[in-house]
């Protein structure tokens, strides 16, 4: 799969899980409120949305469990590694999200986390979870195509 770039964007994190535990019915980009030491942490390089998931609460989004750790130079106006984080979108998206998740039980989860123009954004996708069957079937698609290309290169050869 070849990832296209785009000028001026840096990725911080990828969750690869999620696509492989999700179908994805909608991408969607959102800014993010972090505090100084948060975005310094992420500069680095740091920050994980391996587990991490968007909530309701109050007609706001927030993001539960994502993971950005301390930042070594800031002293005593450190974040919280494992605290809620603000997600930033229009009232009507966010109006439409939430009628997504509450009626056809979608979720919201991220799968990416980058800088764009200097901003912190973070890519949302409306999914739905797969069964067990069909993540057997993606594994098995998978490896029939890796050994398609080793035949197809063994015979080239």
């Amino acid at each position: 799969m070849k990832r296209t770039v785009v000028p001026g964007r840096k990725i911080i994190c990828l969750n690869r899980k999620a696509s492989f535990n999700y179908f994805f019915l909608e991408l969607l980009e959102a800014g993010i409120s972090l505090k100084g030491s948060e975005v310094k942490s992420l500069r680095d390089g740091k920050g994980s949305i391996a587990d991490s998931y968007a909530i309701d609460n109050k007609g706001e989004l927030f993001l539960i469990n994502s993971h950005i750790p301390l930042y070594r130079q800031s002293s005593y106006n450190n974040h919280d590694p494992k605290g809620n984080r603000k997600l930033l979108l229009k009232k009507k998206e966010i109006n439409k999200l939430i009628g997504r998740i509450n009626q056809e039980g979608l979720t919201l989860i991220p799968t990416k986390l980058y800088f764009l123009k200097g901003k912190v954004k973070v890519e949302i996708a409306v999914a739905k979870g797969k069964k067990l069957y069909d993540k057997r079937q993606v594994k098995k698609t998978r490896d029939w195509n890796r050994e398609k290309s080793r035949l197809l290169r063994k015979n080239n050869k």
